[in-house]
């Protein structure tokens, strides 16, 4: 969808981005809810999905790919092992870091996550948590599309809540409580505005 008012700004400077060809220009990466992942292929093809590593012949660097793909594993889920198997044999939070993986091995400086933790059970959803927060201490900027209240609270720094396409406020999560949030939420209204 394309903007229908306001402006988009990146390190201060205004940007225009029609598509998502243009986002990736600007180091924009999105993680959809549904991963956007291809099930009957392997994390290394899902990886570069797109943008494939040619070698000398015009062929697939099938092992450069997979070299790439451990490293990057390595670096975000050491305890990820499954690199032969195709993605649809793998457990939701091991999707979920394939798909983190591509957006940071293609250098996102900003990532928009859309319900990350939707679907996964409370061990995976913690490992998908402590990947949130290794990537903010690496420095990425992420916008985390989140309803439970939860996460809210222990992943973001800042909170906006938007009610009905409009945007209700938005708070520094340290200054604020749940039920402030919740507030939000129920009554599409910023309680620190009305005093």
């Amino acid at each position: 969808y394309k903007a229908d008012a306001g402006d988009v700004y990146i390190n201060g400077k205004k940007v225009v981005i029609n598509n998502p060809r243009d986002a990736r220009g600007h180091n924009i990466e999105t993680i959809y809810q549904t991963l956007a992942l291809a099930d009957n292929l392997d994390a290394a093809s899902n990886l570069f999905l797109g943008r494939e590593i040619i070698g000398p012949g015009g062929f697939l660097d099938d092992s450069k790919m997979e070299a790439e793909t451990r490293k990057i594993m390595g670096r975000l889920n050491p305890n990820f092992t499954k690199f032969a198997e195709p993605v649809s044999a793998l457990s939701g939070g091991q999707r979920q870091s394939v798909a983190i993986a591509r957006a940071v091995y293609f250098d996102a400086k900003i990532l928009i996550m859309d319900e990350p933790t939707a679907a996964l059970g409370p061990q995976e959803s913690e490992m998908v948590a402590e990947l949130i927060q290794e990537l903010k201490k690496q420095g990425l900027g992420i916008f985390l599309i989140e309803h439970d209240i939860h996460n809210v609270m222990k992943l973001c720094d800042r909170a906006s809540v938007m009610k009905n396409g409009q945007l209700v406020g938005t708070e520094r999560v340290a200054d604020v409580t749940e039920d402030d949030i919740l507030s939000m939420i129920i009554l599409g209204k910023n309680p620190k505005e009305s005093h």
